[in-house]
């Protein structure tokens, strides 16, 4: 009978350290770049564990990261243009402008009027649109902005949602200078009519009656007030609403909007420039050129 030694034990496994913890001992391994690694170092893949390296290796750029983290947000545009709103109301608040038509020292300084743009202030145009007076202002404002963008926003994406927003918000303005040049204007009304009046026609022109979008009887109800309310822009809701009209027609008909949405965006543009262009030469003929008065709140001008 033979015998035969017994086998040799095997060789004792060299010890490993972490690539990144010198001072860990571990038997583990990434399994994409084959380093040792330690359970801190590793994160669970669909396939075996990767080490941190590797994972910060294979992430997209950073400014991909931001476009789909911002694209993943639900109504972002919505929600900025709110924040802008209420961002721009606090100042208000502070200078005692928190109730009624009072206005503060906030609406002086960026409200709209003709002789603030014959003066050269044109960015008026724009800020005024971000202005309220009073609380309930901006808040019922900010409520019908908020369902406008569960309705639209939603709907037909970012893009159209703000050239429509922002094409309105300087009819509106175009409107106001046009029909009150004297008063000071602010708010967003006309930005939040030019939408509705959008959402309006483009709902129809999808076979939704007048009276079953919701919109339609809104803009009704709230003319009616515009027309009869004293205080109120008529030309600042009348301008946001007949861009509406045109935008709805242009970029929300599926028919139009969804074959030519360039057309929609260059009319976008147009209304914005015929009411940079038109509140210019209607201030031109009634004040001409202001110019300040040193240490005062007025203004000299060659027409008044």
């Amino acid at each position: 009978m033979t015998s035969f030694p017994p086998p040799p034990p095997p060789p004792p496994q060299a010890s490993t350290t972490c690539f990144f913890h010198q001072d860990r001992v571990t038997g583990r391994r990434c399994t994409r770049c084959g380093r040792p690694a330690c359970p801190d170092c590793l994160r669970t893949a669909s396939v075996g564990s990767h080490c941190w390296e590797c994972i910060k290796a294979s992430a997209p750029p950073v400014a991909v990261q931001a476009r789909r983290a911002i694209n993943a947000q639900d109504l972002l545009s919505t929600k900025v243009l709110i924040a802008l709103n209420i961002a721009m109301f606090i100042p208000t608040l502070r200078s005692g402008g928190a109730f009624g038509r009072a206005s503060s020292d906030f609406h002086n300084q960026f409200g709209l009027s003709g002789l603030d743009l014959a003066a050269g202030e044109w960015y008026r145009m724009l800020t005024s649109g971000f202005l309220h007076f009073g609380l309930f202002h901006v808040g019922m404002n900010m409520f019908i902005l908020y369902q406008l963008g569960l309705t639209l926003e939603a709907g037909i994406g970012r893009s159209r949602f703000l050239a429509i927003y922002f094409s309105s918000l300087l009819a509106g303005s175009f409107g106001a200078v046009l029909m009150s040049p004297n008063s000071l204007t602010a708010g967003a009304s006309g930005a939040v009519f030019g939408m509705a009046a959008a959402a309006t026609v483009g709902m129809s022109r999808r076979g939704i009656s007048f009276a079953a979008t919701g919109w339609g009887p809104m803009l009704l109800i709230n003319l009616i007030f515009t027309f009869t309310m004293p205080g109120v822009s008529v030309g600042g809701h009348v301008g946001g609403l007949l861009a509406g009209v045109v935008l709805g027609y242009l970029m929300l008909d599926p028919r139009i909007g969804g074959t030519r949405p360039k057309l929609g965006y260059a009319t976008a543009a147009l209304i914005a420039l015929v009411a940079i262009v038109g509140a210019y030469v209607s201030v031109n003929e009634k004040f001409g050129t202001c110019r300040a008065v040193p240490n005062s709140i007025q203004y000299e001008c060659d027409k008044f």
